[in-house]
């Protein structure tokens, strides 16, 4: 069994969709605390509408997001160190019920990919959600 992690940094959404479908996602699991975006075609709305138009599922899991107050004065690769070490021992243990619904959807069979802005998945926390799934990880 394995996910998938995917940012959308950089990329058009026609070329986001392309390289879902050419590994087969069927479901992108969003977790971003916000799912807005100033980057067309990469908000809530118009993202599912885009991926369901392909047949892929998509679901947004806010609480696996990391508020924008704890992230806005993050500006260097210690702070963002510490930041996701803090996230990673403090706030995922207590969203067992989300991480337990991408954990069924996987082993349902669904291809699952965790999806943020961050193209590189070390800068995002993205990261640490798949280090706690334990799932062989794969980035798009």
């Amino acid at each position: 069994m394995k996910l998938w992690s995917i940012g959308y940094q950089g990329r058009t959404p026609e070329e986001f969709l392309d390289v879902l479908r050419r590994a087969g996602v069927t479901r992108v699991c969003d977790v971003r605390r916000n799912p807005i975006s100033r980057k067309r075609g990469f908000s809530k709305k118009s993202l599912r509408r885009a991926l369901e138009e392909v047949d892929i599922h998509y679901e947004h899991l806010p609480e696996l997001g990391i508020a924008s107050e704890r992230r806005k004065n993050v500006k260097s690769p210690a702070a963002r160190a510490a930041l996701f070490a803090e996230y990673e021992r403090d706030d995922l243990p207590r969203q067992a019920k989300a991480l337990a619904q991408i954990t069924a959807w996987i082993k349902e069979g669904e291809r699952v990919a965790l999806l943020c802005f961050e193209r590189d998945p070390a800068d995002c926390h993205r990261s640490r959600v798949a280090a706690t799934l334990g799932f062989k990880t794969e980035t798009l």
